[in-house]
């Protein structure tokens, strides 16, 4: 079995981005810590923090960089994470939340940053097709549907189309990521940490180029190097 890693990936939506975090965490062995599930979660349990996030999103804002940090840092101080590793699914989005997760993870540091190239076309092609579970947010299309009458395979939640997946509204969606995606990209560019990897083709394939990239990084450093930080 690999050894465990700590990952953050990057994406615009529909690049597979979920997908290829639960591949990740399963082959190292580690945590998939998504803070889109954790804040679903939080606000389904009506917990403290749910209820605040809940009040953000219910007035159609963005979550702050300080509730987004919060909670992630709850969920990294716990044993799992500490002792094996994670893979970090929708943080930081900000370099504001970049800084904050370097500062929360000292003395360690991430192991690498992925960012999954997906030209907009099939972003657009794909999310348009795409439902997703109401309850727990598991993903499906109108290729690959539910076993049985649109109830998902999961959690037997109710899946439908968001009503946000309309053409329009995922532009607006992904120029908002770029513009607030680039300076993060740069941000890690400089730390050496960032690495591009082709999000096209099926998830397989993509997976195998992912996993090679974080080898010949781990060979790069040095053999355990990266176990060692």
């Amino acid at each position: 079995m690999a050894s465990g890693v700590r990952l953050v990936v990057l994406g615009k939506q529909g690049a597979g981005k979920g997908t290829q975090c639960v591949r990740l965490s399963h082959h190292y062995a580690v945590p998939h810590v998504s803070t889109g599930d954790m804040l679903r979660a939080e606000a389904k349990s009506r917990t403290p923090f749910g209820l605040r996030a809940r009040a953000v999103m219910d007035r159609g804002e963005l979550i702050s960089d300080d509730l987004v940090m919060e909670l992630v840092a709850t969920r990294l101080n716990e044993e799992d994470t500490k002792g094996r590793g994670f893979v970090l699914d929708g943080c930081p989005r900000t370099t504001a939340q970049a800084e904050a997760l370097e500062e929360l993870l000292l003395p360690d540091r991430l192991d690498m940053v992925i960012d999954l190239e997906v030209p907009t076309h099939q972003v657009l092609r794909r999310l348009a097709s795409r439902r997703v579970c109401v309850d727990c947010g598991a993903n499906y299309s109108t290729s690959t549907p539910p076993l049985v009458n649109w109830t998902c395979d999961v959690c037997g939640g109710e899946v439908i189309q968001r009503v946000d997946d309309t053409e329009e509204a995922i532009k607006r969606r992904l120029d908002l990521y770029e513009r607030q995606t680039a300076p993060l990209i740069d941000w890690y560019k400089s730390r050496d940490l960032l690495r591009v990897i082709n999000g096209t083709g099926s998830a397989d394939i993509v997976t195998r180029r992912t996993i090679r990239a974080i080898e010949l990084e781990r060979t790069r450093r040095g053999a355990g190097a990266l176990d060692d930080q």
